[in-house]
Parts: C-alpha cells; structure tokens; sequence
C-alpha cells in the first residue's frame, strides 16, 4: 500500500537522508537496477520540483537512463537494513543482480515505469527533463583532485576519474510505501 505525500514536506528527510545515502533505481530492457548516490539536490527548477541526480559516465545507471529517461529514488525512512546501501554502492549493476541479490520487494509505480523499493519507503518517482555532463575544466582544482582523480580507473565504486551527468528528474509522483 502507497500513501501519497506532499513532497515538500518531506524536504528535511530527503536532504538528511541523500547525506548518508539513498537508491536511484531504473529499468530498462526488462533490468531493474539500484544505485547507491550520496551526490543529490532536490529543489524547484522551471516551475517543477525535481531532485537531480549525478551518475558517473562509465555506471551502468547512466546507460539504463539513455534508454530509460526515468527512475525512482528511495530513501530510507524508518529502519532499514544499511547493508543494501552498502550493497547497491560497490556492486556494479554490469555484472549483478542486485534487486534478486538482496532480495528487494519491488513496488508498481503510479506514473512511471520503475518500480519503488519497499525496504526504503520514501520513494520519488521522476521523469528526465535535463541533463548535462559535469565539465572538469569549470571545477575547482580542489574538487576535481578529490572527487575526480585521473589515475584511478573509470570502474572503481569509489572517486574515479570519470565525470559525472546531472540528471533533472521531475517529481511525477511521492509517496510513503507502507
């Protein structure tokens, strides 16, 4: 069961919980996949509220959303098991199933074609209606020394050099998965 929620009224518990770590999952081809992000913004962009998402070039997330312009994003909300977390952020979704791995409950989205996750409740169901690839040379040398290092490979889970895509997704749909 969904209980719809006026997304803005949850603005403290989507930040707090981006902190720490929330799921972005897609589906394409039939594949549904979750991401851990911690990188996230959630605001108001061409009268619309959005939450933009930022997903390394080489991720297997990125190519899910070229086909797929759409995704949820769940977020924990009550207690939770922190190894899907852990999980979905070092698990690369190429080689693994990570929904059958931990055994996620998928649940039917109202306006999109990704599903929720029931083990993190919070879920935001958004279309893309923008992106633009991050530029390395608009950085601050700090920022692209830590977060984007150029001898690191492009696979690492972690800060590698592969920049990153800004994803706006218009929030279609909230709700509370109870």
């Amino acid at each position: 069961m969904k209980k719809e929620i006026n997304v803005f009224d949850y603005t403290k518990e989507i930040m707090q919980a981006v902190q720490e770590g929330v799921l972005v999952t897609t589906k394409a081809n039939n594949r549904v996949n979750s991401m851990t992000i911690s990188w996230g913004m959630f605001g108001i962009e061409w009268r619309k509220p959005v939450f933009i998402t930022f997903v390394r070039e080489g991720r297997f997330t990125r190519q899910q959303l070229d086909v797929n312009g759409e995704f949820t994003v769940n977020i924990p909300y009550g207690d939770y098991d922190k190894k899907i977390l852990g999980f979905c952020g070092t698990k690369s979704g190429y080689k693994t199933d990570k929904i059958k791995e931990l055994g996620l409950t998928l649940e039917s989205p109202f306006a999109i074609t990704v599903p929720g996750i029931k083990e993190l409740p919070l879920t935001l169901e958004c279309k893309v209606v923008y992106k633009q690839k991050q530029d390395l040379k608009a950085m601050t040398p700090e920022n692209q020394a830590n977060c984007y290092p150029q001898d690191v490979d492009g696979s690492f889970h972690g800060s590698n050099r592969d920049v990153s895509i800004a994803y706006y997704g218009e929030i279609v749909r909230a709700y509370i998965i109870e």
